[in-house]
């Protein structure tokens, strides 16, 4: 099992500025994963327009799936650490070096969002008594009487993206690294996390505002984020484990 080791709390601010570096220095790949993220939640707000509750959700399994979806940021910054100049398809082809952790970490990590969605469809097709339309959210979420009910939903679904975190901050990117079995990847991302539980709640902290500023601009705000915090990852990993 890798030791891991202690970092400050000021920590995750040098992570977004070494992001940063790995993202100027090497844009074209960065920000192709940066638009397919963009992309991406363009096409699930699309879908939510249909079925609003599912916006939620998406938002939810967004911070679940994350870890897995980027990857191909996390190969990027190692290439450039070894002192090349990936391309996007060096990216591709390096996941292939232990696809079979990165399957099961990927199956487990849907596993958990597909769950998190039925919780929620039942839960407020319950509140509601009907199909939840985008009248009946708004009445959820603006109502009086469903305050308990946000609430319990609220800090369920934080303490769900939360406890992810914790399991999946550095998994990925050192199954891609050290070509590591799952398991333990998540342990030895849960020691980091609990190690600098400080460190690591402020850079969750900082991870959930950045995206929910993506959000806001309808996704647009996700082109350049998502590199950023994709290569900033990497470095924390770099740093919390020896």
């Amino acid at each position: 099992m890798p030791a891991v080791q202690r970092v400050a709390l000021s920590r995750p601010a040098y992570w977004l500025r070494a992001g940063l570096e790995d993202l100027f220095a090497n844009p074209l790949p960065g920000l192709a994963y940066g638009l397919l993220f963009s992309i991406g939640g363009d096409l699930i707000l699309l879908a939510s327009l249909q079925e609003p509750y599912l916006f939620m959700t998406a938002l939810s399994a967004f911070f679940l799936l994350a870890p897995i979806l980027a990857a191909g940021l996390y190969e990027l910054s190692r290439l450039r650490a070894a002192g090349e100049r990936p391309t996007f398809i060096d990216s591709l082809t390096g996941l292939g070096r232990n696809p079979a952790a990165l399957t099961l970490y990927g199956v487990v990590l849907a596993v958990v969002a597909v769950l998190w969605e039925q919780v929620t469809a039942v839960s407020f097709a319950l509140v509601a008594n009907e199909e939840v339309g985008l009248g009946q959210l708004i009445h959820i979420l603006t109502a009086g009487e469903h305050r308990a009910f946000m609430a319990t939903w609220l800090i369920a679904g934080a303490g769900l993206a939360l406890l992810v975190f914790a399991f999946s901050v550095v998994s990925v990117p050192m199954i891609l690294d050290r070509d590591a079995d799952f398991v333990t990847a998540m342990a030895t991302s849960l020691r980091a996390f609990i190690v600098n539980l400080e460190a690591m709640v402020l850079w969750a902290g900082i991870i959930v505002l950045l995206t929910l500023m993506s959000f806001a601009t309808l996704m647009v705000g996700l082109v350049f984020a998502m590199p950023v915090l994709g290569h900033a990852t990497w470095h924390a990993y770099r740093e919390l484990v020896k």
